[in-house]
């Protein structure tokens, strides 16, 4: 299944898997059974029509959405090789830590809230009727050393923009890895009919500002004294680019 994929179903027991599934991530067959109070016969036909579609996918006894993945770029940087893919629900800690890590800095407040939200949830990828949210990371022998985060509104009015936000562990800048991450999100929200993508940080943030100006960003707003960081008002410089 696909991000851009509509969520129509034509029985209402099948959307609760669906959505319970989704609520969680990766969840036990039974457990999912017993929640959703369904008989067995009844709770395996519903399973089996939406593995059918392509909607949900079964590994031994875990059932999950079967988001498609994608391709996996590779490339080498003075002997770092480096895997750019999408982010799997497996890579849930390692993705909130290295967000975390990137922005110890307090800068980057969007992507901070975002490390939270995923972190409370428990819940990587999410494509329910209020939003869809996806990562791309970058990798280094499996451990996640950058990002890039889209997360876009299911709002008929909002649903073409989407907030984008992009990091990379600070030992491993200067590689091209932001790049190619910003790359590969532009990409993604391109394919599925994107129009804009915004991104916001604080002012004083000036890498990341620099960062997106040379990739074609440019500054629609600012928010004056927006954030208040160590007791220090800052502004918030909003940019965006049209794709």
């Amino acid at each position: 299944m696909q991000f851009s994929d509509e969520l129509e179903f034509t029985h209402r027991d099948r959307k609760d898997v669906y959505e319970y599934v989704e609520r969680y991530g990766t969840v036990e067959y039974e457990t999912a059974r017993t929640a959703l109070n369904m008989e067995p016969t009844a709770f395996g036909h519903h399973v089996a029509i939406l593995k059918r579609d392509g909607i949900i996918d079964q590994t031994d006894e875990q059932l999950s959405v079967a988001f498609e993945s994608g391709t996996e770029e590779r490339f080498s940087e003075d002997d770092i090789e480096v895997v750019i893919r999408q982010a799997r629900e497996s890579d849930l800690t390692g993705l909130v830590g290295a967000i975390r890590k990137a922005i110890d800095n307090k800068t980057y407040i969007v992507a901070e809230n975002i490390a939270d939200i995923v972190d409370h949830e428990d819940v990587l990828l999410r494509h329910n009727d209020l939003e869809s949210r996806v990562f791309f990371v970058a990798t280094v022998n499996d451990d996640v050393v950058g990002w890039v985060h889209l997360n876009a509104p299911e709002i008929a009015k909002l649903g073409h923009t989407a907030e984008l936000t992009v990091g990379v562990l600070e030992a491993y800048r200067g590689y091209g890895i932001g790049s190619r991450l910003l790359e590969r999100g532009l990409e993604w929200a391109t394919e599925h009919d994107y129009e804009k993508v915004y991104n916001s940080v604080p002012s004083t943030n000036e890498g990341a500002i620099v960062f997106l100006e040379n990739h074609g960003w440019e500054t629609e707003a600012v928010r004056e004294d927006h954030y208040l960081i160590d007791g220090e008002y800052i502004d918030e410089v909003m940019l965006a680019v049209s794709l």
